[in-house]
């Protein structure tokens, strides 16, 4: 699949974001996910998501194409995420091993999904003419 630069921003925020709000004081009420998100500096964000980056880009650009009618996002059922990262996840694991790690690339995958924005018309980026 072609995302575009900002969907591809946004869905590693999202992804990110949910990673964050498994910590504990996020769970319990104490923080807000985009207050913390907020909080942290430049390189507390990077180092996040670059360790997510290799887990999740692969899988987004190994999705298959799908048609995305302008004001939608992209939609794909969970046997399709599902087959995409066993594709792309490597086989150098043992068997349970490899089964945790393709349900967590699975649930961070569709946690960026959630979060890709909706698919801009390019006719009318353009303007009237």
């Amino acid at each position: 699949m072609r995302f575009t630069e900002n969907e591809m921003t946004q869905a590693m925020a999202g992804a990110a974001k949910s990673v964050l709000a498994a910590r504990r004081d996020v769970r319990r009420g104490k923080r807000d996910v985009d207050e913390l998100w907020e909080t942290m500096d430049r390189h507390q964000r990077y180092q996040l998501l670059s360790s997510l980056g290799s887990q999740v880009l692969p899988v987004l650009v190994a999705l298959p194409d799908v048609d995305v009618a302008p004001g939608t996002r992209p939609t794909y059922s969970d046997r399709q995420v599902l087959a995409t990262v066993e594709e792309v996840a490597s086989d150098d694991l043992g068997r349970v091993r490899r089964a945790v790690l393709v349900r967590a690339r699975v649930a961070l995958v569709q946690a960026a999904l959630a979060h890709v924005p909706p698919r801009l018309d390019p006719d009318a980026l353009l303007g009237p003419e």
